[in-house]
């Protein structure tokens, strides 16, 4: 009796090529995702700069994706994922707008006084509204140091060209102007004593013509009210760039 003989059947092994062809299947799907990686970290920065812009562009992608819904599904369903992506588009919109950095409001610079109150201040407050002048337009270590026996030194401090600045305030009404004498008391001390390489009369007020005449031999730069509401206002240069007394 013949003996039957179950025919193997053959089972074919991957070969090599099937190996490669996963292995590079593989390192595509690692290209893509490192590339979906990428385009999203991309699209995140480029949201942050410009959220309207993303904004809109998400919009359309709700508006293809809502299109694709309605042919697929009902509209209830396509309603409800076009609302909740909406929602999540205006949250990305209002977080990025939030985390804007504000606009560089450039560098602060020291507010005068306006006009108007020159002449309301007490003397403290004139001589340090007079510093922070002095403070605004380069004197950096500009400081009050007015009292008794200051000398005639109200304000002290150097100028961006490298000179000893000091500065005589007179807070006085219209009525009362400087007068000589008290420019030869300031002419005095502010050059002997003080070593100034710029000096300065400042008043809310003028100055006599005696006066005026002393301060030009004396190379004293005198500040009316005018020239004060002018140099506040940067209308006019600083005082001690004035190569002449600046006169009522």
């Amino acid at each position: 009796m013949p003996i039957q003989v179950r025919e193997r059947v053959r089972r074919h092994r991957r070969s090599e090529f099937d190996l490669r062809r996963t292995a590079l299947g593989f390192a595509l799907v690692a290209v893509l995702l490192c590339g979906a990686g990428l385009a999203f970290r991309t699209a995140l920065e480029s949201a942050e700069r410009h959220p309207v812009v993303a904004g809109v562009s998400v919009a359309a992608l709700v508006a293809a994706a809502v299109a694709v819904l309605r042919r697929r599904r009902s509209r209830r369903a396509a309603a409800e994922a076009a609302s909740a992506a909406l929602e999540a588009v205006y949250e990305v919109v209002d977080t990025a707008l939030e985390e804007m950095p504000d606009p560089d409001p450039g560098p602060e610079s020291v507010r005068s006084p306006e006009p108007a109150s020159w002449q309301d201040m007490d003397p403290y407050d004139f001589e340090e509204a007079v510093a922070a002048l002095c403070r605004r337009d380069g004197c950096a270590d500009a400081e009050v140091v007015g009292g008794a026996g200051d000398l005639g030194a109200d304000v002290v401090a150097t100028t961006p060209d490298g000179r000893r600045l000091v500065v005589q305030c007179k807070r006085y009404s219209s009525g009362n102007r400087v007068g000589s004498q008290e420019l030869q008391r300031f002419g005095g001390t502010c050059y002997a004593v003080h070593e100034a390489g710029a000096a300065v009369v400042v008043t809310t007020s003028t100055f006599t013509e005696p006066a005026l005449e002393y301060a030009e031999q004396c190379g004293i730069v005198c500040v009316d009210l005018d020239g004060l509401t002018a140099w506040s206002g940067a209308g006019a240069p600083p005082p001690w760039q004035a190569v002449h007394p600046v006169g009522g």
